[in-house]
């Protein structure tokens, strides 16, 4: 019921997912291919499965709440890091800590070809991004093709939401379970906020930074320790006014969640009878995979209800690194980011 109202707006009578008139989409995909047209479901992640991400509701809300044309200029790559892939100019080059000049002088690493290497991939990511956004831009009406140059346009806002591969880094950050163990995190974002605004030539554009809430209130200390490093750089005087940290753990779906669990569970039962555990019913090897089989299906069927299995199947459609791909999270995010947004636009 808290939801309903959102749900509404996703969709048309007949169910069927809503296309915004005046919103208009450009996405670069993690495969280097580009998806544009009016904005609906689907622009989360393009290919084999298309799914819901906060780009829907984001634009939904921003055009409800402005009445205005929108262009959302959007990419996305899995699996990169703010550390080396996303690390703008102002950060330098990628540094080693002790840790890391130990280990790899331990392992006999050649330091200079390491660092040839490290040097092509730092920034690859945010070139890419930030060449994007000036190539759409520099043509808006190739992807809204009522947009008139005459009208001119504003940048009206950024947001960043990204975070997992950082935060599982113990290699950049060696203290990353203690406190100010990613402080170099909130340097490097603080670093990137400064470069997005310079390159984009907004100097005061709005940013939002969409704090990572995988796992909601029961995360552990490490993934709260990075929440904190990621707000940080909203707090610097220079960024008071135009730059906000959104919490994104609220919108973590506890019911998902609770199942998830269980179908780990299961996952790891197969693990322990396929490698012959001693833990397992499979402990003695005498157990054939067709066997196997149906011990997984009953140890499943005991484990999971079937209301729960339904509920997975409508909510999910991920891992939990990224949110259990539950459309409904990622729709209060959205919302979320076009409320903080606009509080923080900057008077014209």
């Amino acid at each position: 019921p808290r939801t309903a109202p959102i749900l509404k707006e996703m969709r048309n009578a007949d169910g069927t997912p809503r296309e915004c008139e005046d919103v208009w989409i450009s996405y670069l995909t993690g495969d280097g291919d580009q998806y544009s047209g009016r904005l609906t479901a689907g622009y989360g992640a393009k290919g084999r499965e298309p799914k819901i991400g906060p780009e829907f509701t984001f634009g939904i809300y921003m055009q409800k709440l402005l009445d205005e044309p929108i262009l959302l200029i959007k990419t996305a790559w899995g699996g990169k890091s703010l550390h080396t892939d996303f690390r703008s100019p102002a950060a330098g080059p990628y540094e080693l800590n002790q840790q890391q000049m130990d280990q790899y002088t331990k392992r006999g690493t050649d330091l200079d070809e390491w660092r040839a290497d490290k040097a092509k991939a730092t920034g690859h990511y945010y070139r890419l991004m930030t060449d994007h956004v000036k190539k759409t831009l520099k043509d808006n009406q190739k992807v809204y093709p009522d947009y008139h140059p005459k009208q001119g346009y504003d940048l009206a806002g950024f947001i960043w939401f990204q975070g997992w591969n950082d935060m599982c880094d113990g290699s950049t950050y060696p203290n990353r379970g203690k406190p100010g163990g990613y402080d170099l995190n909130s340097e490097l974002l603080a670093n990137f906020i400064r470069d997005v605004r310079k390159d984009l030539d907004a100097p005061e554009m709005p940013f939002v930074i969409g704090v990572m809430g995988v796992g909601g209130d029961g995360a552990n200390e490490g993934n709260l320790e990075f929440r904190k490093a990621m707000a940080a750089p909203a707090a610097l005087p220079e960024f008071r006014g135009n730059v906000v940290a959104v919490p994104t753990s609220p919108f973590w779906d506890k019911p998902l969640a609770a199942i998830q669990e269980k179908y780990e569970k299961v996952k790891q039962m197969a693990y322990l009878l396929r490698t012959e555990n001693r833990n397992s019913a499979n402990a003695d090897g005498s157990m054939s995979k067709d066997e196997q089989r149906a011990y997984l299906r009953e140890y499943e069927a005991k484990l999971v209800s079937p209301e729960e299995v339904a509920l997975r199947g409508r909510g999910a459609s991920n891992a939990g690194y990224h949110y259990l791909g539950c459309a409904k999270t990622f729709a209060l995010m959205g919302e979320a980011f076009a409320n903080a947004i606009l509080e923080k636009e900057p008077t014209r």
